[in-house]
């Protein structure tokens, strides 16, 4: 064989060869692009807000187990009113706020709700007027979730006053609502 037909041969190979790696069908193998850098995630974190404080609860077992040393120890404060009046002003509102946070607390105990009025004016107008304060009183510790099955209403009008003064500062102490523990 000549060297010219190798020369031929082997260029006519070389020429197959390239055809056939060119024309395949397979594509080409991609190079594959980076991946997108992933973008951060903020999470914004929300101060816990301070839980509320709650009123430290007095156990059953706290309370004296006579009910006139529970009356004594004055735990229930009364709701004072203005002359000739049984509507609740803020601080006796606040009064009997407290007095329904300490009945919520004790479920077992029972009250008296006693109205009172000073000495001026008739005894049945008085008896009257008492009747609303002990009932202004008693809806209001319901309104803030006392079990009225729990409360009772009495008034005394002005026949049991507490302080015995003939003067202003005696007759706003006597316009009351009362409370009286009568059951533990």
């Amino acid at each position: 064989m000549s060297l010219r037909f190798r020369l031929l041969s082997a260029g006519a190979l070389a020429a197959a060869g390239f055809l056939a790696v060119s024309c395949s069908t397979k594509p080409p193998a991609q190079v594959a692009a980076p991946a997108p850098t992933p973008t951060p995630t903020v999470v914004r974190l929300e101060p816990t807000p301070a839980p509320t404080p709650v009123p430290p609860r007095v156990a059953e077992d706290a309370l004296p187990t006579s009910v006139d040393e529970i009356n004594r120890r004055g735990y229930l404060k009364d709701a004072f009113f203005e002359f000739d009046k049984y509507d609740l002003e803020p601080a006796q509102r606040d009064a009997l706020a407290g007095d329904a946070t300490w009945l919520k607390a004790h479920p077992t105990v029972k009250a008296t709700i006693e109205g009172h009025c000073d000495e001026r004016g008739t005894a049945a107008y008085n008896m009257a007027l008492g009747e609303r304060r002990a009932s202004a009183a008693r809806e209001y510790l319901a309104s803030l979730g006392v079990d009225t099955a729990r409360l009772q209403t009495i008034s005394y009008g002005k026949e049991r006053p507490f302080a015995t003064g003939h003067d202003e500062a005696s007759w706003a102490q006597n316009r009351r609502a009362h409370f009286v523990v009568t059951a533990r």
